[in-house]
């Protein structure tokens, strides 16, 4: 675990949990160190300056502290959160983005370990919270996964097959396997055209956040099921909680109503 900062840093609150009556134990992912887990004493108090503040979506400033006796204590990786700030600008997640935003903050704590700074994939995460709160798609939500997948060193070249080291061809198909990268795709139905591997590398190359938003919309039904297959190979689980909550959440407002008693 990184040492102590004596300056605040940008953050955002991935999770949190109860530690006490009045304390909360935190989940962040901040810029300069990576994700950090810190306990926010008296959070839970009702008349707590942090209390409006540490909400999930909200870019802070945040000071972190060793505990003095992090050397013995069993929880020594756990910082003492000193100070949080509101850091203004952004537009606010409504209510039917909550749940995609509640999904990139579970890749993000399942892909990255602690302590592990990757602040180009802050400033991605930042990004796609402000596509997701105007997209009416989830072209940013494709497209962040290619930048977390491409940050953690799990996404091969778009441009070459994996095995052969073949250029790609637009007219040609291909799909993302978690054992063989980039391969040539037979029959299936969820395959992604040359073309749009040549057009996400593009972006990815160019770090163009809103060219690879853009490439993603041209083919989100497939780039949605390779990326999701993809996931679920490196992540180990058959199935995030946040899809699965999701999904549980469309089938309740899809089902029938119940008789009238």
């Amino acid at each position: 675990m990184a040492s102590s900062r004596s300056a605040p840093q940008p953050a955002f609150v991935l999770h949190q949990w109860d530690w006490s009556e009045t304390s909360l134990i935190l989940d962040l992912f901040t810029r300069e160190q990576g994700r950090l887990a810190a306990v926010a004493k008296g959070a839970k108090r009702p008349y707590s300056q942090l209390r409006p503040v540490l909400m999930p979506f909200q870019r802070l400033l945040v000071l972190t502290t060793r505990p003095k006796a992090a050397s013995t204590d069993e929880h020594a990786d756990i910082l003492l959160l000193r100070s949080a700030e509101y850091a203004g600008a952004g537009a606010a997640l409504p209510p039917a983005r909550l749940f995609p935003g509640f999904y990139l903050n579970e890749l993000l704590m399942k892909l990255l370990a602690r302590g592990d700074p990757h602040p180009a994939l802050f400033d991605a995460y930042a990004d796609a919270l402000q596509a997701l709160a105007v997209a009416p798609d989830e072209a940013p939500l494709r497209a962040f996964e290619l930048l977390l997948l491409r940050e953690t060193g799990l996404l091969p070249e778009l441009s070459r097959t994996t095995t052969t080291q073949e250029p790609v061809r637009p007219g040609q198909h291909y799909r993302l396997s978690g054992d063989s990268g980039l391969v040539v795709a037979a029959d299936e139905a969820a395959r992604l055209p040359g073309s749009l591997c040549l057009a996400l590398q593009a972006a990815l190359d160019a770090d163009d956040r809103p060219a690879l938003r853009r490439a993603c919309q041209g083919g989100l039904p497939a780039l949605r099921a390779q990326l999701r297959a993809l996931l679920h190979y490196h992540l180990g689980a058959p199935a995030l909680r946040t899809r699965q909550l999701m999904l549980d959440v469309r089938r309740l407002l899809d089902a029938p109503a119940p008789p009238s008693t």
